[in-house]
């Protein structure tokens, strides 16, 4: 299934790898790369995760504080926003 980005999730992503590289450029690949396996996992059974708000689903990460929303839509999934579990829930909820 093919995965599609709202233009501001790279905003936000290279928020939060700037924030993890200041740390540790380990913790940032970390980061990166458990992103990209829940994408993954989205899109191959975007299903599977539950609904939040406004007909988004939410896919949270283990390791991270961080959560991502998305539409499911027909052959692809739309990623809209990737934020920090303890971000106001009504940011970018508008994002299409």
């Amino acid at each position: 299934m093919m995965v599609t980005y709202h233009p501001s999730v790279q905003r936000d992503v290279n928020r939060i790898l700037r924030y993890y590289q200041d740390i540790s450029g380990r913790l940032a690949d970390e980061f990166w790369n458990e992103l990209l396996e829940q994408i993954g996992a989205a899109a191959k059974n975007p299903e599977h995760f539950h609904f939040a708000e406004e007909g988004l689903r939410r896919a949270n990460l283990q390791k991270f504080p961080y959560h991502f929303l998305f539409h499911a839509l027909p052959g692809k999934i739309r990623v809209t926003v990737v934020r920090h579990n303890k971000r106001d829930p009504r940011y970018a909820v508008g994002r299409r």
